[in-house]
């Protein structure tokens, strides 16, 4: 258990990450910090859960746990469904309520998703072939659109990279994979007469900021102006406490503590602290792949692959947003954001990364992959 070994390059990251976070949403909103770190301690006792569970196990139950995932986003949008269940916030139906907290389906989605992906995956016949590969989309693409319609496009986008990752780590070949990515491009703009009109909104938005109009800053841009508006204020170094805590009630920030908690890290410690809270990521990813690198065995090797990914993109799309180069898209910051059920799965996805880079049974090997 105490071994050195990749995994604790995650737990570290994992570590840092949570308590940046815990600093950041206790600059704005105190209380909810305390809450913050007591989930956190469920997350953690979540990982260490995980991490005792055999590897094969994981997989043994991989589409178990895919299926009663998609069950869950059926839940969200059957009609008739008691408001004491699922309670719709802001018009999106995302949460079910499990008497401790609202859980989200689609953080469960995401971990089952890369689960049985890669459980399917371990057999080259499934990736060296076009006729295999289009399992492959019909296994991504319900998730996807069950996701859109709640709405929630930003966790969608995070199938698509995780895809491709595991694809690409599988030893899929390069034509397939081209057709792969533009059959996933087309899908997501297919998708975008499913989306509300404030989503809509928001990428108007974001491409009248980069035309430079600003007269969208006091309506439908101005949770974007607002947070790049605080992020220059951090400078290089940040700013005090009392001053960061100032210049956000004056800015009147919307979910300063949840999607645009990157804001408020820019503004408590500047520039430096982006760049340290980026170099966590980079831990973490250096973790993730060094545990896939050491195993043998495809599934473990493709959970790693792909549970990275989609820890990395989902960090790149939050980022991105809150900088203004990408629309708004409701996506939390993993392991730093205020959060029920996304910070305890995205603890639980570290555990899981700890227990591969822990668990490497000769036994499961199988053929290694092929790449073209």
């Amino acid at each position: 258990m105490l071994a050195l070994h990749a995994g604790w390059l995650v737990f570290i990251a994992a570590i840092l990450l949570t308590w940046l976070g815990v600093e950041a949403i206790d600059t704005t909103r105190p209380a909810t910090s305390t809450r913050q770190l007591t989930l956190a301690f469920v997350g953690i006792v979540a990982a260490l859960f995980i991490v005792l569970i055999p590897v094969q196990r994981l997989r043994q139950g991989s589409w178990w746990f895919f299926g009663i995932g998609m069950a869950l986003l059926v839940v969200l949008i059957i009609p008739g469904v008691p408001d004491f269940l699922v309670h719709p916030r802001n018009g999106a139906r995302r949460w079910i309520n499990v008497v401790v907290m609202d859980m989200q389906p689609s953080e469960l989605v995401k971990i089952g998703f890369v689960l049985a992906l890669a459980s399917y995956l371990r057999f080259k016949h499934h990736y060296r072939e076009m006729k295999g590969l289009i399992i492959v989309l019909a296994i991504a693409l319900p998730p996807m659109l069950l996701i859109v319609v709640e709405p929630d496009l930003g966790t969608a986008m995070l199938f698509l990279p995780a895809l491709i990752a595991m694809l690409i780590a599988a030893g899929a070949r390069f034509k397939h994979l081209l057709v792969i990515a533009c059959i996933g491009i087309v899908a997501s703009l297919a998708m975008y007469p499913l989306l509300r009109p404030h989503q809509k909104d928001r990428i108007q938005a974001l491409i009248a900021q980069i035309e430079g109009d600003d007269r969208f800053e006091q309506s439908i841009g101005y949770q974007g102006a607002r947070a790049m508006t605080l992020i220059g204020a951090g400078g290089v170094s940040g700013v005090s406490k009392e001053k960061a805590e100032e210049l956000l009630k004056s800015n009147h920030l919307p979910e300063e503590h949840n999607d645009m908690i990157f804001a408020v890290i820019c503004l408590r410690y500047g520039l430096i602290g982006a760049i340290g809270m980026w170099l966590a990521y980079v831990l973490l990813a250096v973790g993730g792949l060094c545990a896939a690198i050491n195993c043998k065995d495809p599934f473990p090797r493709l959970v790693s692959v792909g549970i990275t990914a989609m820890i990395l993109s989902q960090m790149v799309i939050n980022t991105a947003m809150t900088l203004g180069i990408a629309p708004i898209t409701g996506l939390t910051l993993p392991f730093v954001s205020a959060g029920g059920s996304s910070l305890v799965v995205t603890w639980c996805m570290a555990g899981i990364l700890f227990n591969i880079a822990r668990h490497r049974d000769p036994m499961l090997t199988r053929e290694g992959f092929l790449f073209s």
